[in-house]
């Protein structure tokens, strides 16, 4: 086999994780493209080590290792950036990376918040209201 075959299908993967990482909104699609950016990563490792193992007679494969400590650090992210997922799903109730984006800039305010400038309904808006 040629190593123009898994060095283009490897592109092709690459360039379909980038359009996923730069055109979705969802958060796990993101995640999703990034595994499928990383798999390609590794396939260029794989490839490239059997074609230097053939010219050069190694017996190190030292693609393959990096290629099983690649998807170990790939499996971790996945965990790690899920939960993470699943924790702000929870707190705001969307995975849409521009609301996300938005609620961290301030531009959406919740009538509890203490620093969004308008006055927060508690025990002294109720003691006003009594009151008056």
């Amino acid at each position: 086999m040629h190593l123009a075959y898994p060095a283009v299908l490897s592109a092709l993967l690459f360039c379909t994780g980038l359009y996923g990482v730069l055109a979705r909104r969802n958060a796990i699609l993101v995640l999703m493209s990034v595994e499928l950016m990383l798999n390609a990563v590794n396939l260029d490792l794989v490839a490239f080590d059997v074609w230097l193992s053939r010219t050069t007679e190694d017996t190190l494969h030292s693609g393959q290792a990096l290629t099983l400590f690649t998807i170990a650090i790939a499996a971790a992210e996945i965990g790690i950036g899920l939960a993470i997922v699943l924790a702000v799903h929870r707190n705001k109730g969307t995975a849409d990376i521009d609301r996300l984006r938005d609620t961290a800039e301030g531009h959406d305010s919740y009538p509890d918040d203490p620093h969004s400038g308008t006055p927060a309904t508690g025990a002294a808006g109720e003691k006003a209201e009594a009151t008056a």
